[in-house]
């Protein structure tokens, strides 16, 4: 009676750690593209980053972080009596699951602010996104030239610079 006991208790704990592993395994496969930066005038503090991101299940981007600048921060930017005006999310935006969350020029964006030098047109820099469920991802962020309004295409009709960094 005790080993039949036993092996139903061991079978449980099995089952248990198995679906414990599915959970975070999904959260993992979170997709961030194009991610780029307009180039900034040489006397710049801040800049500003924009991506694409897409989560299998619903998350949360919480924040943000860059050597390249002293802080990062989602902003979003609205219309408000003809007046245009930004205001920091400081509890991050919402990644419906499997939707397209995208943060780009006049509306969500990430806030570089205190620029450690200018981003200059043709360089890269880490950047670094932490999300509630799925950890932290880490990007490459190409910087396209000052009035860029999105990725540069490559000649294989894919975005640039927006590989995903290994660390």
């Amino acid at each position: 009676m005790s080993s039949k006991l036993l092996a139903f208790a061991a079978s449980l704990l099995i089952a248990g750690s198995a679906m414990a592993q599915t959970g975070p395994t999904e959260t993992k496969n979170v997709e961030i593209n194009n991610a780029w930066a307009r180039a900034t005038p040489g006397k710049a503090e801040n800049g500003a980053a924009y991506l694409t991101i897409v989560s299998p299940i619903a998350d949360r981007l919480t924040a943000i972080s860059t050597p390249e600048a002293k802080s990062a921060e989602l902003h979003n930017m609205t219309m408000d009596g003809g007046v245009m005006k930004m205001r920091p999310l400081p509890n991050g935006i919402d990644l419906p699951a499997g939707q397209q969350v995208t943060l780009k020029p006049g509306g969500t964006h990430i806030m570089l602010m205190g620029l450690k030098e200018p981003l200059k047109e043709g360089n890269a820099f880490p950047l670094t996104l932490t999300f509630e469920k799925a950890g932290t991802k880490q990007v490459t962020v190409a910087i396209e030239g000052p009035g860029a309004m999105g990725p540069q295409v490559g000649s294989t009709g894919m975005p640039m610079g927006n590989m995903p960094m290994k660390h």
